[in-house]
């Protein structure tokens, strides 16, 4: 069995994006760690918060949100850096003296190999090269993860997880066939939040898992667990054929790794 660390900018990314690869790791007796690297402070919450949220702190109901989700997911471990949240980009945010985006690489890497060490780490997920949708934070921890691959003691297997531009491009030609406004529906060919297209082009990802209806029932489990934030709210309020189509797949690129796409378990 493998030790697999995944790193993620914000809680509840964990649960949009890996949400199904993690549980399955889980289940079949891996050891799943997760590191956040923010507390999400700037998050979407929704406008009336409940008694919860009045009492705690942004991060700290975030935090207890994503251990809610960690224990519905199998999770044996999770750590935070503790950097604030940077928000999307060109937000005054991103220069706020303590966020993630301003972070020093080393400084960051070192404190998730030490965590990588602790653990003997076999595998590191992280992101890839911008992140997916070029979020300022999602776009560190591609730089990060791979930085702390490099300091652990014994380098791990690097994974970054994506998004499937051809896939998703796929999926707006099929709304838009059936009706839909092209207002109504994402274009994978952005811009995203730095201008580029949203994830990477299938001919650069190595993995996907095919989330079955127990692991995509389970994935809106642990979504549900993000009940302060408006943004997993409205993902979750999809017809749930819509939302198997956006998130019942989940893609990995593995630097170095020359396959083509494969529906393989890639923990085999």
């Amino acid at each position: 069995m493998a030790v697999i660390v995944f790193l993620h900018a914000h809680p509840d990314d964990e649960s949009s994006q890996t949400a199904g690869t993690m549980a399955r790791a889980a289940a079949e007796g891996h050891r799943v760690v997760e590191i956040f690297a923010t507390n999400g402070d700037f998050g979407t919450p929704l406008e009336a918060a409940d008694d919860a949220q009045e009492v705690l702190s942004v991060a700290d109901h975030r935090r207890t949100e994503a251990a809610a989700a960690a224990r519905v997911l199998g999770i044996s471990r999770v750590e935070w850096l503790g950097y604030h949240d940077s928000g999307m980009t060109g937000w005054e945010q991103n220069d706020g003296e303590a966020c993630f985006h301003r972070a020093d690489i080393d400084e960051a890497a070192r404190a998730v190999a030490a965590i990588l060490d602790d653990e003997g780490a076999d595998v590191l997920v992280g992101y890839d090269w911008h992140g997916g949708y070029g979020h300022p934070d999602h776009v560190k921890v591609h730089h990060v993860a791979h930085r702390a691959a490099e300091l652990a003691l014994e380098r791990p297997r690097l994974l970054e997880q994506s998004m499937n531009r051809d896939r998703l491009r796929q999926l707006r030609d099929q709304a838009l066939a059936a009706g839909a406004s092209p207002d109504e529906v994402m274009d994978p060919d952005g811009p995203a939040d730095d201008g580029n297209g949203f994830g990477i082009p299938a001919s650069e990802l190595h993995w996907q898992l095919e989330l079955d209806d127990e692991l995509l029932e389970l994935k809106r489990r642990t979504m549900q667990c993000h009940a302060s934030q408006s943004d997993v709210q409205g993902m979750l309020a999809m017809p749930l054929e819509h939302f198997r189509a956006f998130f019942g797949v989940e893609s990995y690129r593995e630097p170095g790794l020359e396959q083509e796409l494969s529906s393989r378990w890639l923990f085999a």
